[in-house]
């Protein structure tokens, strides 16, 4: 038995957070019953609908690397209108939820799954995954500064982890830094760069836990195979 939420998440349909809303919305029936609550237990044996819909065949869990472009938003519907990642993926490809997400304006890895599961799994701060950056910052970096970061900060009553940020290249009054955090709020490295007094003017990420960009080009995307994901993943995550 499991709860409504995880089965419809593992069903791909959406996120397990996604899936309570649905609920909330009172779109999801079992054997001909509405289901008003996220907590209520199934065991996939029963009637499920979605809009009054089947769910689809349960796949086996999938994972693609994809090289976000900027100027997309990573979401399935935008109110403003704006491009998405989603529909500049391939036709070919299933319907796939992010991993995380990366803001308008940044671009690099972005990990994909059809697993809501998965998803929910992968972005817990507990599984300590890195997460690795190549960030160009306008403005004086200041060493005192960076062990700061390190250390966490409180900004606007909003508590941030340790970001790790190292210099790699300077030009100018432009500075390229190598950042590594675990958590990864939203806009986490924008907002910690601004209370130092520095602006993010470009933002790339190379790497998701085990995951790499690597060679990838802009727009390009790569499944993992399912013999490498379970290696990667290991035996925490049941796939």
């Amino acid at each position: 038995m499991m709860r409504i939420a995880k089965f419809l998440a593992r069903a791909g349909v959406a996120s397990r957070r996604e899936a309570e809303e649905l609920i909330k919305q009172q779109r999801v029936s079992v054997n001909g019953e509405v289901v008003s609550s996220p907590a209520f237990n199934v065991s996939g044996e029963e009637k499920i609908l979605l809009d009054g819909e089947k769910l689809p065949e349960t796949e086996n869990t999938r994972l693609w690397l994809y090289y976000k472009p900027v100027g997309l938003v990573t979401t399935h519907k935008d109110e403003k209108g704006r491009n998405t990642v989603f529909d500049n993926l391939p036709p070919s490809m299933p319907r796939v939820i992010s991993i995380g997400r990366l803001d308008l304006n940044s671009e690099g890895l972005l990990l994909l799954t059809n697993s809501g599961e998965l998803a929910h799994k992968l972005e817990l701060p507990a599984n300590g995954w890195v997460r690795r950056y190549k960030v160009r910052v306008f403005g004086a970096v200041k060493e005192t500064d960076l062990q700061k970061m390190s250390q966490g900060v409180t900004i606007d009553g909003i508590n941030y982890g340790s970001v790790k940020a190292e210099v790699e290249s300077k030009q100018g009054a432009n500075t390229w830094l190598k950042i590594a955090l675990t958590e990864g709020k939203n806009r986490e490295i924008r907002k910690v760069m601004k209370f130092f007094g520095l602006e993010v003017s470009r933002l790339i990420r190379l790497s998701y836990g085990p995951f790499q960009l690597g060679s990838m080009k802009k727009g390009e995307v790569k499944e993992i195979p399912q013999k490498v994901l379970r290696e990667q993943l290991g035996s925490k995550f049941e796939l």
